[in-house]
């Protein structure tokens, strides 16, 4: 064999390597942050509410809500009056829980859309994040 030859069979018996690329992130787009902002806050809002559904529920079928009132009764004797069931009901809670999911939505998109403002002022100083990827 040929010394081009025996070059060949060992370049073609050794594994590829992987190309790696090396990228700057220098330009955020204003509106797709807001849009996937707007979208996860969305999707933390339903499980606000559905969590906070869920714990009153589960509060409520074992007792903890009894349980408090006893001891509220104990405790400031039966002149008070008061019931945690009337503090606490399924409604007012789940009014509270939307109230919150609301304002959830309104700060995190809020907040997207300034990150993304700040992120595409500061590349202009620091030149952006340096990013690898590669083909493996």
């Amino acid at each position: 064999m040929s010394n081009v030859a025996e070059k060949l069979a060992k370049k073609s018996s050794r594994p590829a390597q992987a190309k790696q690329v090396r990228l700057r992130l220098v330009y955020v787009d204003f509106w797709s942050i807001l849009k996937l902002s707007f979208l996860w806050s969305i999707i933390l809002g339903i499980v606000t509410v559905v969590a906070t559904f869920l714990i009153w529920s589960l509060l409520n079928q074992t007792g903890v809500f009894d349980s408090i009132n006893k001891v509220l009764t104990e405790i400031a004797g039966t002149a008070s009056g008061f019931d945690i069931n009337q503090f606490a009901s399924l409604g007012q809670v789940m009014g509270f829980a939307i109230i919150v999911a609301i304002l959830d939505v309104i700060v995190i998109t809020a907040l997207g859309a300034i990150a993304a403002v700040l992120y595409n002022l500061t590349v202009k100083i620091t030149g952006g994040v340096m990013l690898g990827f590669t083909n493996k």
